[in-house]
């Protein structure tokens, strides 16, 4: 079985912001920062892309954002397409699309690699969805056999839609628990299996939510059979010293952001690479420092790409983690720094201190 890879360099051209990102080196940790509408969003959504484009449903990604002319740097008239490589261990991956007609895209070339001795291996091209995945499934190679499983293992987690008609809020069946959803629609069945088969974990979520929400006692996960024989689950909770059972719907926006957060950093299996947006939105300025730890935790078994606007969780990083985003011509420029370059201001200010003083660059 192949070994699923972390990214090691990146290479973007023409997708929404990013004019041009060539070879851009991704370590263990990744934290953009940046001001508002400078492109942060924009690099988690070409993973979005990705995620859905090896499963077959890029055209209605495409759709769902406007359109090409919406994906295409400044619109289909002024780039023609838009091109990626993406660098991890011996191997790569690489795609090229155009514009149709029809405001989808079409494949002008998908391709892999293995960088050692240079050997490419193409795919196809004239389609209008990724073959990856079916050549990995019908015509096994050396190649396929680590790109797609590295490719495939990458996952962008967003857990902004807390309202009442989200579906982490709603009963989900409980066979949904093969791994945990990058929307976590299915964290009540997801946490139930881990109570089941991996207690430890579970306990260590249940621990980490514990020091997050003083009065949280632990979760409620009790499946119950529908009359079809189906069985499913809702997630609900009990609070400390108390048997009284909360419904999910009684937990604040930013507690339970914090728990799917705790869940995709410390699940058992995790992918290679996870990419969040923002993921303090709405947590206690306590519970971001705990953010920051958990994240640290978990670089040493998978990859994290992050975007942030919050100054205590860039405290508690290093210099070399970040990734300073800026709007140069109209368009996105991405840059790591050097800490000896900054030896003198990291003597009397935090890290998120030098950024809100503008010293860093991408001004927040």
């Amino acid at each position: 079985m192949a070994v699923k890879k972390k990214i090691d360099k990146l290479t973007i051209r023409g997708f929404k912001s990013i004019k041009l990102l060539d070879k851009f080196p991704l370590g263990d940790i990744n934290i953009l920062i940046g001001a508002n509408g400078v492109g942060k969003s924009n690099f988690i959504s070409y993973f979005s892309m990705l995620a859905e484009m090896v499963d077959g449903r890029l055209q209605v990604w495409v759709r769902k954002q406007g359109g090409a002319n919406r994906i295409f740097t400044y619109g289909v008239n002024n780039t023609k397409q838009i091109s990626s490589a993406i660098y991890f261990g011996k191997n790569a991956y690489g795609f090229m699309l155009q514009p149709t007609d029809d405001g989808g895209v079409v494949f002008v070339n998908e391709a892999m690699f293995y960088t050692v001795n240079e050997k490419r291996e193409d795919i196809s091209k004239g389609h209008i969805e990724s073959l990856l995945k079916k050549k990995y499934k019908e015509n096994y190679s050396y190649i396929t056999g680590y790109v797609y499983p590295a490719v495939a293992s990458w996952r962008v987690f967003h857990f902004h839609d807390t309202s009442n008609t989200s579906q982490m809020k709603q009963e989900q069946g409980l066979q949904n628990s093969q791994y945990l959803y990058g929307d976590a629609s299915n964290i009540a069945p997801y946490l139930y299996k881990l109570y089941q088969q991996e207690n430890s974990v579970y306990q260590q979520i249940r621990d980490v939510v514990q020091l997050a929400i003083p009065f949280f006692d632990d979760f409620v996960l009790e499946p119950r059979a529908l009359s079809s024989g189906e069985q499913v689950i809702r997630l609900a909770w009990r609070q400390t010293d108390s048997e009284y059972v909360f419904d999910v719907s009684q937990l604040s926006d930013g507690s339970l952001r914090f728990i799917c957060l705790a869940t995709a950093l410390l699940q058992p299996d995790p992918p290679t690479t996870i990419i969040i947006d923002e993921p303090e939105l709405g947590l206690h300025p306590y519970a971001i420092t705990l953010l920051g730890a958990l994240v640290k935790s978990a670089s040493t078994r998978m990859q994290v790409i992050l975007s942030t606007q919050s100054v205590p969780l860039l405290n508690e990083f290093e210099l070399e983690d970040l990734i300073i985003v800026e709007r140069e011509d109209s368009v996105s420029t991405f840059k790591r720094l050097d800490s000896k370059d900054f030896e003198l201001w990291l003597a009397d200010y935090t890290i998120g201190e030098l950024w809100e003083k503008n010293v860093l660059g991408g001004i927040p």
